[in-house]
Formats: structure tokens, sequence, C-alpha cells
């Protein structure tokens, strides 16, 4: 018995996972499953309308350090999650990849993006959740609550391009990725301060947003192997 599981994982499961392995590697594998794990019990939770405590508790806790000063930063940096700033980046990156001939990676971008357009609209609407009411808010956001569109989207976007500028600067690779993980995380921290999400909303964003990522980087990888 065991050696037929053996033999049919050598025939017919190893082959279409070896290059999936070999291009993002046994850490991503993991980093993936375990976010797919994640996304599961807190969409769980969300389905059956159960609350997080901590979502509460640490939007108050956060609110507290609320200043005009802050409130100016926060409403500069979540505007560069803003569709409008998204359309605008994602067009120019689009046609700079075009310019430079890089048609594959063009191509690749294109459908990131409208994945995440696709799978952020999708989500909200089949969990329709409601966002925060806890106190006046800066802002004013009619759309459902999860996963975050602004958390998912900034993955999405600003994690391809970092993708890309690392390739072909690898020397400022490690200083790219830097920046791209403060400028992500400093996107969905301000959702939370302006009180327009709950924690586990930017977690299912950054969730979904990072998993969508690695499928369009995988595929990208893939097509250039071939």
């Amino acid at each position: 018995m065991i050696r037929q599981i053996y033999n049919f994982w050598l025939r017919h499961i190893h082959p279409r996972l070896a290059p999936l392995i070999a291009t993002i590697g046994i850490v991503g594998l993991a980093s993936c499953l375990l976010i797919l794990f994640v996304l599961a019990e807190l969409a769980e939770e969300v389905l059956e309308r159960e609350a997080f405590e901590f979502d509460t508790h640490f939007l108050l806790w956060l609110h507290q350090f609320a200043n005009p000063s802050l409130d100016n930063l926060m409403l500069f940096i979540t505007n560069l999650g803003n569709p409008r700033t998204v359309v605008i980046v994602a067009g120019a990156t689009v046609l700079l990849l075009w310019w430079r001939r890089y048609q594959e990676e063009a191509k690749v971008f294109v459908l990131a993006c409208l994945g995440g357009l696709i799978l952020n609209t999708g989500l909200k609407l089949f969990f329709s959740k409601p966002r925060p009411e806890l106190w006046h808010r800066l802002i004013s956001e009619t759309s459902f609550s999860f996963p975050s569109g602004h958390a998912l989207g900034s993955m999405v976007l600003y994690g391809f391009i970092a993708y890309e500028l690392a390739i072909h600067y690898p020397h400022f690779a490690k200083f790219i990725y830097s920046f791209t993980v403060i400028l992500i995380a400093a996107i969905g921290i301000s959702r939370l301060y302006l009180g327009v999400h709950w924690p586990t909303d930017i977690i299912a964003g950054y969730g979904v947003g990072f998993l969508w990522l690695m499928i369009c980087i995988t595929m990208l990888k893939l097509q250039k192997l071939r």
C-alpha cells in the first residue's frame, strides 16, 4: 500500500508540484498554506456573524492617539490606496513596462490588478460585513468592510511593483522590499486609525492579496521558464 502511494506520488503529483516548489520555494508554499488556514478561520467567524473582541478594543485603543497632525498624515497615507491613486499608479506601471518591452510582465500585472479588484468586490458582497461605527469618521465609506480593499489592493499593486524593481535592481532589493512592506503596513494602519475597518478586515485583505500576488508572480515565473 505504501509503495503504491509512493509510486502514485512520483508519477502524478510530484511532476506537477516540483515546478511550483522550485518557483516559490518551501517557505513560500508553507506561508501560503498558513495564510489559507488563517483566512478560513476568519471567514468562518465572519459568516457566523461572531464579533472579535480585540477588533473593538484595538480600534478604541488606537483612537486615543488621534490628533489633528496624525489625522492629516493618515489621510495622506490612505489616499495612496484610494481607487484614483491606484488607477494612476497601475496605468503608469503598465505603460512603463510596455515601453521597456516587458510585455509578459505588463500582461500579468494587468491580470493581477483586475483579479484583485474582482476578488475584493466579490468577497465584500459575499460576506456583507458592516463597517465600524465607533466614532465620527473623517471619511465616508459606503461599501462593505470585509476584506479591506485598501489592504488587498496595496498588497497586489505595490507588491508586484516591488517584485519587478527588485528583479531589475537586485542590489537594492532589500531596500525596495523593506520600503514596500512599510508602505503597505502604513496603508492598513491608516484605515484602522480612520475607523473605517476592523483589524480582521485588514488581516484578511493582506492575506487574500498576498495569495493572489504569489499566484500571479508564480505564473509569470513559470511562463518565463517555458
